[in-house]
């Protein structure tokens, strides 16, 4: 049961963008081609949803 907690949290995180965080923030922006304010900027105006942040770095 242990393990159930484990595997289910990572696939969380990874649906999550962390703007305090720097890899996390360089990550999005390279992988986006935007830069890193403009990463920290999607997050505070949309959250933390990856899903949500990259759309908004898209438009």
């Amino acid at each position: 049961m242990a393990t159930e907690g484990k595997n289910r949290s990572r696939a969380q995180d990874r649906r999550k963008v962390a703007g305090g965080q720097e890899h996390e923030v360089r990550y999005e922006a390279e992988k986006m081609g935007v830069s890193r304010a403009e990463v920290r900027d999607a997050v505070k105006s949309e959250g933390i949803s990856r899903g949500k942040v990259e759309q908004k770095l898209k438009d």
